[in-house]
């Protein structure tokens, strides 16, 4: 098993700068040590590499050809060193591509907003954005950063919170002036409920009546793979829609959607998180950088009040 000795690299670079400033007196003062510091360091190389580097004397300092070797080498090794910290410190600032997955709605309505202004703050991140309502597999599709609705299930992804949300059933004023609005579970069964055919999806709308939860079919002439359709579908009076508020909030100040049944609404607060594989102490920069960037700056609609 190889040998870990972390005074390799001080002790050449002793070596070197005794070399190259030709003393012991000389290279203690450049690296703030004593000479006899130094000359320990130089008598501890020796020793390790069963060899004599340096010939001393009262006036100078001669190598010996295997000194010769070692300097030019050792040379060598230091730049290469010198190299690899200034790309690992080049590293830790933001730098490179980042790849975001968001669904639809949150993409349109809360993501694209603020996006000017982190590129404008990180002119070197380039931002690899995938809207879609399905449930991507990070590592699969080499995804860094999710956002994810809803209660997160356990896994080895690590979540920071943005915010919460809750959802309405909403419609047209154009809808419910020419269907009616309803009131009860009874009334809300003859109206076209708009739903989505996607697998995370529930297949009921969740109602609470008299205390009790209860399951509303989805049943309606349109599915869609994604909120955003339902949305526009919804504006366009084809029928009731199930949204989100974030997604929503600026129809509903507008009027131009109208929430229906929130006197059965379970009120179901949920989290909004970003999410990642990794460790939060060891993430790039370029990954830290949007993380951070989103907690800071996406703002939600409160979850009450609002509808």
């Amino acid at each position: 098993m190889p040998r870990l000795d972390i005074n390799r690299s001080g002790e050449m670079e002793a070596f070197v700068q005794v070399v190259d400033r030709g003393g012991f007196s000389a290279a203690a003062r450049a690296l703030g040590l004593t000479p006899s510091a130094i000359s320990k360091l130089i008598g501890r190389l020796e020793a390790r590499l069963a060899t004599q580097l340096v010939h001393r004397s009262t006036r100078k300092l001669l190598l010996t050809p295997e000194g010769q070797t070692f300097y030019e080498r050792s040379v060598r090794v230091l730049a290469d060193l010198d190299e690899a910290e200034r790309c690992a410190a080049a590293g830790a600032l933001p730098r490179g591509r980042v790849s975001l997955n968001a669904s639809v709605s949150f993409g349109h309505i809360v993501l694209l907003p603020l996006l000017p202004a982190f590129l404008a703050a990180h002119p070197h991140v380039t931002l690899d954005i995938s809207l879609t309502d399905r449930v991507v597999d990070l590592m699969d599709e080499r995804a860094d950063i999710a956002i994810r609705w809803g209660q997160l299930p356990p896994s080895d992804l690590v979540a920071r919170l943005l915010g919460h949300t809750r959802q309405a059933i909403v419609g047209s004023p154009e809808y419910l002036q020419k269907h009616g609005t309803p009131t009860t579970r009874e009334e809300l069964e003859r109206h076209n409920r708009l739903g989505s055919n996607y697998r995370r999806r529930a297949p009921d709308w969740p109602l609470r009546i008299e205390g009790k939860a209860v399951d509303m079919p989805i049943i309606g002439n349109v599915r869609a793979s994604d909120g955003d359709t339902l949305r526009h579908l919804a504006l366009q009076g084809v029928g009731l829609a199930r949204l989100s508020i974030y997604h929503i909030h600026a129809d509903l100040q507008a009027g131009r959607l109208v929430p229906v049944m929130e006197a059965f609404n379970p009120e179901d607060i949920e989290p909004i998180h970003a999410v990642y594989l990794g460790k939060p102490g060891r993430l790039p920069a370029r990954i830290r950088a949007v993380l951070d960037f989103l907690v800071a700056h996406v703002v939600l609609p409160p979850t009450h009040g609002q509808s």
